[in-house]
């Protein structure tokens, strides 16, 4: 989607906020980069949308992306690439933010509405599925592809799937998979599925009816999850807690069934995120949203102090020779010990989400 005309400006114009009727509308605004998350941005949207939470003429608040491309392909991991480089501590900060604004928008007081058309990845997970009304189309690629860089999902990705029926959420944290709309649905990282051609009415419903009435009004039966169509193999495979175990299972079954992809697309991942994932999701059961949000915080750090995630970065997106060279470069080399420093407690240095001023609203 184009940019507004006459929307209030943010972060260098990268992200618009405009006020049309009672919505409160927030388009990220970088469409050659898909609209990828940086430190102002992020800022900007947590500064906006606490005033909008307040703010007796906004009733829903509506995000989206500018371009074709895609609502969010994630964090700038260029940017995050380079802090690296230099020490790490812009990324600490971006990070207190971002998971601050996730979890604001966990708890919105007002209907929250994200198109999530295109690519909606890792950070752009973070921006939508914790929303109240969350939107997919024909065109939605989502997932949290994290392992392929030697990270761990983060912005409450753990949590998310998690909660995900089955193991369909183990299978999208470790293989980084893309999920369809439909697939989303499933999991419970959306709601309600709109055809992209009729986004844009939809928006200008939004204007003046209530949210739930305007996207009920709009949405439409989903084509099939292939996703759910696998849970008869997805679910024993992906049951055990062990990153090893998952693999033999995977290779034990049928050739057309995917497991063979599945365990060679893992095998190909970082093997410490792997591992680090797998725990990180099976901690996330039982926990709220904000003490996941800490405990990806803590995994966060301690990744960017490893050599994975850097390496990852290079691999993919830096030198782009698809060629990463892990350190250890075998899941049987990542020891129980290497993983449970991971979670370890920071002290001073642990999550310090900003408090949400919200709840008088």
């Amino acid at each position: 989607m184009a940019g507004l005309p006459g929307a209030e400006q943010g972060s260098g114009h990268e992200v618009l906020f405009e006020r049309r009727g009672h919505l409160g509308v927030v388009t990220l605004n970088r469409p050659k980069a898909v609209n990828a998350l940086n430190a102002g941005m992020v800022a900007a949207m947590l500064d906006q949308l606490t005033a909008w939470a307040a703010d007796d003429g906004v009733a829903t608040i509506l995000v989206q992306g500018a371009g074709e491309r895609g609502l969010c392909a994630g964090g700038d991991i260029v940017a995050i690439y380079r802090d690296i480089l230099a020490g790490g501590t812009q990324t600490a900060a971006f990070w207190q933010d971002e998971y601050s604004l996730n979890s604001l928008i966990a708890g919105y007081p007002k209907p929250y509405v994200a198109f999530m058309d295109g690519l909606v990845l890792g950070g752009g997970v973070g921006i939508s599925a914790h929303g109240s009304l969350r939107v997919v189309t024909e065109r939605t690629r989502t997932g949290m592809p994290e392992t392929t860089i030697g990270f761990v999902p983060d912005v409450g990705g753990t949590w998310l799937l998690a909660k995900s029926p089955g193991e369909g959420g183990t299978h999208a944290a470790l293989t980084g998979a893309h999920l369809s709309g439909a697939d989303a649905l499933f999991l419970g990282l959306a709601d309600h599925y709109v055809p992209s051609e009729n986004l844009s009415a939809l928006a200008v419903a939004l204007e003046s009816e209530t949210a739930e009435a305007a996207v009920v009004r709009f949405s439409q039966p989903a084509p099939p999850s292939e996703l759910e169509s696998q849970r008869s193999w997805i679910d024993p495979c992906y049951a055990s807690n062990d990153a090893e175990e998952i693999l033999r299972r995977l290779r034990t079954l049928d050739g057309d069934t995917g497991g063979e992809a599945a365990a060679a697309t893992i095998e190909a991942k970082s093997p410490t995120a792997v591992k680090v994932t797998l725990e990180s999701l099976r901690r996330a059961n039982g926990l709220t949203l904000d003490e996941a949000l800490a405990q990806e915080y803590r995994v966060g750090l301690r990744c960017l102090a490893g050599p994975d995630f850097r390496e990852g970065i290079r691999a993919q997106v830096v030198d782009k020779d698809r060629t990463p060279r892990w350190k250890p470069a075998t899941l049987a080399e990542v020891r129980a010990a290497d993983v449970e420093r991971f979670f370890a407690p920071l002290g001073d240095l642990e999550l310090n989400l900003q408090p949400k001023e919200t709840d008088h609203v």
